[in-house]
């Protein structure tokens, strides 16, 4: 993986190979600007020294991973051949934003209830603007935007590629659908509740009793990540109803009923509805933009042999007559979030079991930052730990996984920017579960973890 490269300015310069760069830093004619992504800042050269050659972001936008590849554009008679210089997945955190704002909004409806019980309804401030969007989308966005930022400082960019892909819901969810179809969908000449009675001839679906006032129950929990589609919901007793509660079908005992929900939506719609918003925001860097199909990005992909990621997505959007992918590392860059606004810590029942420090920092510490822990032998967390830290009052830090760590024995790296960073191999499909204070990378006496994934 390349290594960034910043003049005495801080001014971007080409990225040099790692070798070069532990070369430089030994002659003392660098110094480390940034650990994650690592970056170094040359002494005793300015950007008017240097050549610096064409440079593209390219973005492959998903619901939850945006793929962004940084590639050396070389010009040959066939066309454009793009050279992979920094291959990364952006992981978003749209999920966990739509959690936290449902729960502030039944925070907020229990306060009403409770203090304001004849409060007299309000409609002044309803309005919404012209392309809002939800926060959990806009955090989207904005990920997307904040790292096309970093790079323009770091590497000397000169334009952007974003693959631009509409997706066709309707076809998702019936593939044999053409023509006038595409204007009647599941509930043509029918209402919901008529046409699931039909569908399922008035009976319960668990149980097969007829004759009974029926519910409409889900396939998938709507606390689950189920939504109120018509291709999601079933008949049902008020009996099984009740029993089921928020278990999926298959979890019930009738997985012969998961056939019935067709594929799920909330992915492809959360793409098409930010697919513009992104594109504007990307304007404000001052960057020529180019927008491609996903289609051309399978031909691409197909054409030259790469395989299926989405930082390699990334690689192959746009016009371009060769790629080449480089030696396989990529970085995975997770969005952690930048703290909460709130202070008191509730139970399951919404009543307050403790409260967060007021002040974010211990003994010059927050959580989130990356740090360096050196604990001496004779403690039972000994060892050399090196992860991000989650701070408390008394002083007894956790790095990484290793809990009970004391203040004295860390050494502050880089200060908490909302991301956590973990190295991995490039293709290579990620199922580990997502860190929390941060991805454990600590073994006693060790620097370096024996696992092929390293938080950097």
């Amino acid at each position: 993986m390349a290594v960034f490269v910043l003049d005495m300015y801080k001014k971007p310069l080409m990225p040099c190979s790692e070798k070069r760069a532990r070369h430089l830093l030994t002659q003392k004619r660098a110094v480390v600007h940034r650990v994650a992504p690592f970056t170094i800042r040359l002494k005793d050269r300015t950007m008017q020294e240097s050549q610096v050659q064409p440079v593209v972001l390219k973005l492959d936008p998903g619901s939850k991973v945006t793929g962004m590849a940084l590639v050396r554009e070389e010009q040959t008679e066939a066309g454009p051949v793009h050279h992979a210089l920094h291959l990364a997945h952006l992981e978003h955190r749209g999920v966990q934003v739509h959690a936290a704002m449902g729960q502030r909004a039944r925070y907020r409806r229990r306060r009403r209830s409770a203090n304001l019980r004849y409060r007299s309804p309000r409609f002044l401030n309803r309005r919404r603007s012209k392309g809002w969007l939800p926060p959990s989308l806009r955090s989207r966005v904005g990920n997307v935007v904040n790292w096309a930022k970093r790079y323009q400082k770091w590497i000397p960019l000169t334009r952007i590629e974003i693959e631009q892909v509409k997706f066709d819901l309707h076809l998702l969810q019936n593939p044999e659908v053409s023509g006038v179809e595409y204007q009647r969908g599941d509930l043509f000449g029918w209402e919901v509740r008529s046409y699931l009675l039909e569908k399922f001839g008035r009976r319960c679906v668990y149980c097969g009793e007829a004759n009974l006032p029926f519910e409409l129950d889900h396939v998938q929990p709507r606390s689950r990540g189920g939504s109120d589609r018509v291709a999601n919901l079933v008949l049902s007793c008020h009996d099984c109803n009740s029993k089921k509660g928020n278990q999926t079908v298959a979890e019930f005992g009738h997985p012969e009923i998961e056939a019935v929900a067709k594929a799920p939506l909330r992915d492809a719609a959360a793409v098409n509805a930010t697919r513009f918003a992104l594109v504007e925001a990307l304007r404000s860097l001052g960057l020529s933009i180019g927008t491609w199909s996903g289609g051309r990005t399978r031909w691409n992909r197909d054409r030259f042999g790469i395989g299926k990621d989405h930082a390699l997505d990334a690689l192959c959007v746009g016009q371009i007559a060769g790629v080449d992918a480089g030696y396989g590392c990529m970085i995975r860059i997770i969005a952690q979030g930048r703290g909460r606004y709130g202070r008191t810590l509730v139970n399951a029942s919404g009543f307050p079991r403790g409260y967060l420090l007021r002040q974010k920092r211990v003994k010059g510490f927050a959580t989130g930052d990356l740090v360096r822990a050196e604990v001496p032998d004779h403690l039972k967390t000994r060892g050399i730990h090196r992860g991000r830290v989650a701070v408390r009052a008394t002083g007894s830090f956790r790095v990484g996984t290793v809990d009970g760590i004391n203040a004295k024995y860390c050494h502050l790296l880089q200060r908490a920017d909302g991301y956590s960073f973990v190295v991995v191999e490039a293709g290579t499909q990620n199922t580990a579960p997502r860190p929390r204070a941060g991805t454990p990378v600590s073994s006693p006496r060790r620097e370096e973890p024996e696992s092929p994934q390293a938080e950097i």
